[in-house]
């Protein structure tokens, strides 16, 4: 069975080790600060400059002047900061974020990825996924395997505009996790329920199976 939204974000938060800077970007990847493991410490930075992020805030308990860089309500955790986007970046660009996890329209097997525009199609701007792309070590993309077509978003080579070249390291869908290497997409978990075969007929690029593939595991 498929991942939801939600499932992708607690499969990500796996990810996530104690004393880590992590930089959430807009769409599924802003889930990932409601499933923090147990036992670990882990600082949000939205890129509007703001550190110490929390969960999203219950209904009726939202503050319209406390966004990320989504414009979405968030909590700041106790001893969080707010400062300037100059500040912010100044942080990204000097590596100081040790994990980046991006949504993405497209990925191709090499690592790279396109997630700001659709010819055609109004756009506010690249905004700060371009420095994210350009400075992060570790980018994980959280998306969904295919498009509302069924047509894949694992693919040989991008065809919307490119937002960074080769620079994704994991990818978490709805379907599989998987690995960007020099030779495609690796295989490492599938959802639960899936088959390796559905993965191999929804992903366009080159996908390498190495044995016996486990399920994901996926935190209640």
């Amino acid at each position: 069975m498929a991942l939801s939204k939600q499932e992708i974000a607690k499969r990500i938060a796996q990810e996530l080790r104690d004393g880590w800077y992590v930089n959430l970007g807009i769409g599924i990847p802003t889930l990932v600060a409601n499933y923090i493991p147990q036992g670990i410490d882990i600082e949000f930075q939205s890129e509007n400059g703001l550190l110490g992020m929390g969960p999203f805030p219950f209904e009726g308990e939202e503050d319209a002047d406390m966004i990320n860089a989504g414009k979405q309500t968030v909590t700041v955790l106790d001893g969080g900061s707010i400062f300037d986007s100059a500040t912010s970046f100044a942080m990204i660009r000097g590596q100081h974020v040790q994990l980046t996890v991006l949504g993405a329209m497209e990925v191709a097997q090499n690592g790279d990825i396109a997630n700001w525009k659709i010819p055609g199609r109004m756009v506010k701007g690249m905004g700060g996924a371009m420095d994210l792309v350009a400075s992060a070590d570790n980018i994980i993309v959280a998306m969904m395997h295919t498009n509302k077509r069924g047509e894949s978003k694992l693919l040989k080579k991008c065809s919307l505009p490119l937002t960074g070249v080769g620079c994704v390291k994991k990818i978490v869908t709805n379907l599989a996790v998987l690995e960007v290497t020099d030779k495609g997409f690796k295989l490492l978990e599938r959802a639960p329920g899936v088959t390796v075969e559905e993965i191999k007929n929804a992903t366009e690029g080159d996908l390498l199976i190495d044995g016996d593939i486990p399920e994901m595991d996926i935190l209640p």
